[in-house]
């Protein structure tokens, strides 16, 4: 899965976390400042933020490209140098590319979510009568959205463009690997679905599942600064009253406590997804020679087929119904709960309707993040099904035995043992 897209995956995963934590750190101790060699130094502390689709062309921001660039370029270089590879260009340049349109899209959000407050402190004004205006300033004040939403979506279409295309070149890359290796391959049960089907379900969800992390990461690391700023306008919080750092202490409770509960809602379910796979197998399989022999795929063998397929899938509507119940009561409780912490600071006047807002979406968008395993928890226990498939079928190759389950699995289907 991992071999034929990305060079030695085990030390090139490991050597760009590394790197990649270098020059995160180095950026914040001391990288941001050498943009002033170039003449484009970091806005002072004291320098009012600003508001609109200039702040992605700010001179912070144009540092920050080309630090970005030239990280990416040693990395590529390096790699290109110590273990080539021909796929080194999508796995590499194309997945930094995607990478900083997904950044580049989260700071729209932050970039939108500091409009919020200014704008509706006043639009506050205005329906209490306090503030005066014109047409033209109001328009001016939606146009600033308007140019940051315009960009935001553009770059957000043309970055699922790119994602689709690196994940078929991904599966393209494991098709062709697996194809090179038919004849040690064919003899394991379902071959030729994991060859066609698997890497197709793992390249679809990679892509829904990869994309969606790496937004969570990157808006839980831009978006907790913001909360932090804006928790000055939060006296404290219902029950435990006031503490240090408020809002960041209610969004990793709240969001450990629903991550926690889904988790151990949904334990028995990447097993049961699991065996609905064999058992699918082994349907299809028995149809796929009756296309062919006549004496195969007789109604008492299909029926008897089908319905094992008929009780697993019961069996595993079942156990969704607790996972939902648990996972659905935490997803409605989560649209109201920022409004139940800021409870007592709205009462006592301490938000003005920008900054509710402005913490309301911020916080909206932390607890997104951090939520990321429990919304996205069927997925994972679809990928995981499909991992140990491919998994299996790959030991092979590898010269590993394989796990099991799957060796209890072709016994029991009579398929020759492929170790």
């Amino acid at each position: 899965m991992f071999v034929s897209f990305f060079p030695q995956p085990k030390l090139f995963f490991t050597s760009a976390a590394v790197w990649s934590l270098a020059a995160i750190l180095f950026w914040f101790f001391g990288g941001e400042q050498l943009g002033a060699i170039i003449g484009l130094p970091p806005a002072a502390a004291d320098a009012p933020p600003i508001i609109g689709i200039a702040v992605l062309v700010s001179k912070p921001f144009l540092w920050f490209y080309i630090y970005f660039t030239l990280c990416v370029a040693i990395f590529y270089a390096f790699w290109s140098w110590y273990s080539p590879h021909p796929w080194q260009r999508w796995s590499i340049l194309m997945t930094a590319v995607i990478l900083f349109f997904i950044y580049f899209n989260v700071q729209v959000s932050v970039a939108v979510n500091a409009w919020y407050g200014p704008f509706f402190d006043y639009v506050q004004g205005l329906m209490s009568g306090t503030g005066k205006s014109t047409n033209g300033e109001f328009y001016t004040g939606l146009a600033d959205f308007s140019w940051l939403a315009l960009v935001g979506m553009n770059v957000q279409v043309v970055n699922a463009f790119i994602v689709s295309h690196w994940i078929f070149r991904w599966r393209t890359a494991m098709n062709n690997y697996f194809i090179e290796n038919w004849a040690r391959l064919r003899h394991i049960e379902g071959a030729s679905q994991r060859i066609q089907e698997d890497t197709m379900r793992f390249s679809q969800i990679m892509e829904d599942l990869g994309s969606s992390f790496v937004q969570s990461i990157m808006t839980l690391i831009a978006f907790l600064p913001v909360m932090i700023q804006l928790q000055a306008h939060i006296s404290e919080l219902p029950i435990v009253g006031a503490i240090p750092q408020p809002l960041v202490v209610a969004a990793l409770a709240w969001c450990l406590f629903g991550t926690i509960s889904v988790m151990i809602a949904g334990m028995k379910l990447p097993g049961l997804q699991f065996r609905n796979q064999r058992v699918e197998a082994a349907y299809r399989k028995e149809l796929v020679y009756g296309e062919d022999h006549a004496d195969r795929a007789q109604p008492a063998t299909t029926s008897e087929l089908f319905a094992n397929v008929r009780h697993n899938y019961f069996r595993l509507y079942f156990h969704y119904i607790y996972f939902n119940v648990v996972r659905y009561t935490y997803l409605q409780a989560d649209n109201i709960f920022s409004l139940l912490i800021l409870g007592p600071s709205l009462v006592a006047h301490k938000i003005t309707f920008g900054a509710l807002n402005q913490i309301s979406n911020a916080f909206g968008k932390v607890t997104g993040s951090l939520q990321f395993l429990l919304t996205s928890w069927s997925t994972i226990v679809e990928l995981q099904s499909v991992h140990k498939r491919l998994r299996a079928f790959e030991a092979t190759l590898l010269g590993e035995p394989l796990p099991d389950i799957d060796q209890r699995y072709l016994a029991r289907q009579g398929a020759e043992d492929p170790a």
